[in-house]
């Protein structure tokens, strides 16, 4: 392959279907026709040697030679877009997509809020929720699979503070506590909730992996005690459910026992040992910084946490 006879629109046409996995809404994102998009990607393939993306039954695979090109060709397109736009920028008329990744307690918290920013604002953005199965996202992030994430992340934000040459940026949201949550009428209810009875009782623990081990796990270990995790679940919405029609106890920050829908069937207890503060943050990748449509977005996030907090939606 030529570089100098490649053309440049091709990349903007695999930077879409990368990032929709689908060609039908990379076509629509493009404003381009599906058949259009199938040709340039033909295009590609033929110049770069590869097959690049292999159709599914849900969309396009992408073969490892594109998600090796993928993070250098969204770098590039970035850089590209930043030294051509415009200083000035206008949000109502602006058309791009963003792709997100949070847990299903955060996303109840925040979308709310966000979809009236937009639709308020700028009607032109669209908002792809992903899954968020890892508590370090970097990785994702420096691949270019998600533009954005929030939440818990623990140790990220001091290695990265640590680490300037990082692409990965990040800011600090919010600050909270982990308690422990049971049933209304629950035996432990009206008892003081002391070690004993807490190590005494089955849990619930919300785990992205499945895995049945957590941080309660690491400040019991410190004390010589054990509990017992009779049930896993990867969301804090089924978790809070669970909770409220059975005898199981289990541990979430303060800020999400809302979220679970059944806070008005919950209690809350202080937990009977020390457990490290829970700190939510906002993470994104450099390539964009300068992106104003996405500026625009974080700076939506940030005073959406700070009204939540105001108004007491979120309890610290």
């Amino acid at each position: 392959m030529s570089f100098l006879t490649l053309d440049l629109n091709l990349l903007r046409v695999f930077d879409a279907v990368m990032s929709e996995q689908n060609l039908t809404r990379a076509a629509s994102r493009l404003a381009m026709t599906q058949p259009a998009v199938s040709n340039a990607l033909k295009r590609l393939r033929d110049a770069i040697g590869d097959e690049l993306l292999i159709r599914t039954a849900h969309g396009v695979r992408p073969t490892p030679r594109a998600e090796e090109l993928w993070p250098i060709v969204r770098n590039a397109l970035a850089d590209l877009e930043s030294a051509v736009t415009p200083e000035s920028f206008d949000l109502a008329k602006t058309k791009t997509t963003f792709r997100m990744a949070m847990a299903d307690a955060p996303a109840a918290l925040w979308l709310p809020m966000l979809v009236q920013d937009i639709q308020r604002e700028a009607p032109g953005i669209s908002v792809r929720m992903m899954p968020l199965t890892t508590r370090d996202p970097r990785a994702i992030l420096l691949h270019g699979d998600i533009d954005l994430t929030i939440g818990f992340f623990p140790g990220v934000a001091s290695q990265l503070a640590t680490e300037p040459s990082s692409p990965i940026r990040h800011e600090r949201l919010y600050t909270g506590q982990y308690v422990c949550v049971m049933r209304k009428g629950h035996p432990l209810e009206h008892q003081e909730l002391t070690l004993d009875a807490y190590c005494a009782a089955d849990h619930l623990l919300v785990s992205f992996s499945g895995r049945a081990y957590g941080m309660v796990n690491d400040a019991l270990a410190q004390l010589g005690r054990k509990r017992h995790i009779l049930l896993t679940v990867n969301q804090f919405y089924t978790g809070g459910s669970v909770v409220a029609s059975s005898d199981l106890l289990t541990v979430l920050p303060r800020h999400l026992v809302a979220s679970t829908g059944r806070q008005d069937a919950l209690i809350v207890k202080e937990l009977p040992f020390d457990m490290p503060p829970v700190h939510v943050d906002l993470l994104w990748h450099e390539r964009d910084a300068r992106n104003q449509a996405h500026r625009w977005l974080r700076t939506r996030l940030i005073e959406a946490t700070e009204n939540a907090i105001g108004k007491g939606i979120l309890q610290l």
